[in-house]
């Protein structure tokens, strides 16, 4: 498995220092959060993706994904929503980014047969988009529907190659489900997976990697054990949480931990 980092952990760091971190620390590739408040967003033009592009091969660090915040089972209409899928679907082919993370998003009081139909119409319409581009969007584990028995109750009726799941691990643990039950129910669309620590359920501040409660090492083993040998990416949410330790000082460490567990599990 491959080793990569969230830039929702270095909030506003310009690229250079991001791939400098990369590099420092040994991890092969950077999730970049595309949202305007970062460098990399939708709103870039042509040279400045050229520019990002050729930051990345320079420094031979690899864009894992693109962290986008569409909300696909969300109400409304269909077109704005594969608007913005739309365009991360062409910022990610321009950075040569295989992923695109987007959201489930449902409103709680709707039921959820309507919401599932929704989105799965809207990633099957995006599919076909992300297949030209040679991109896979991915459905996070994440809010309404933050197991994987609940994401596969959109992946499956879409049934396109590309669109496929990303499997965060914080939220599975939340929903209450096991990690093997995780991966059996994500494994044929998993795109990649995103690790973390907490403290509890009830504090979601990040903490370093084997220093909280969530199931890390059984994550990893499951993963070895099925043979999977995609990216393991590091989500330290220090956008959402001022007041946890600066990710810079923790990658090092983390790194470690992370190597430590695949040569457990193998």
């Amino acid at each position: 498995m491959k080793l990569a980092f969230s830039t929702l952990g270095v909030p506003g760091l310009p690229l250079p220092d991001v791939l400098s971190l990369a590099t420092a620390h040994g991890y092969h590739g950077v999730e970049l959060r595309a949202h305007p408040e970062e460098p990399v967003h939708p709103g870039l033009g042509p040279a400045e993706r050229a520019e990002v592009a050729a930051l990345f091969r320079s420094a031979g660090v690899e864009v894992v994904g693109l962290a986008g915040y569409v909300r696909v089972a969300a109400p409304g209409e269909d077109g704005p929503v594969l608007a913005e899928i739309r365009e991360l679907l062409r910022l990610a082919h321009d950075l040569g980014a295989p992923f695109v993370r987007v959201f489930p998003g449902a409103d709680a009081e709707r039921p959820r047969e309507e919401s599932d139909a929704i989105a799965a119409r809207r990633l099957g319409a995006a599919a076909e988009d992300a297949a030209a581009l040679g991109v896979r969007i991915l459905l996070e584990t994440h809010d309404s529907h933050r197991t994987g028995a609940e994401a596969i109750r959109v992946l499956g009726p879409v049934g396109h190659r590309h669109v496929g799941a990303l499997w965060d691990v914080l939220h599975t643990w939340l929903g209450g489900e096991q990690p093997a039950d995780s991966y059996a129910a994500l494994a044929p669309h998993l795109g990649y997976v995103q690790v973390k620590d907490v403290a509890s359920a009830e504090d979601s501040t990040p903490v370093p990697l084997g220093a909280g409660v969530l199931p890390l090492a059984e994550c990893v083993d499951v993963l070895s054990r099925r043979g999977w040998d995609g990216w393991l990416c590091w989500e330290y949410e220090k956008r959402w949480h001022e007041s946890a330790a600066p990710l810079a000082g923790l990658l090092g460490d983390g790194r470690e931990y992370l190597a430590r567990l695949l040569g457990e599990a193998a």
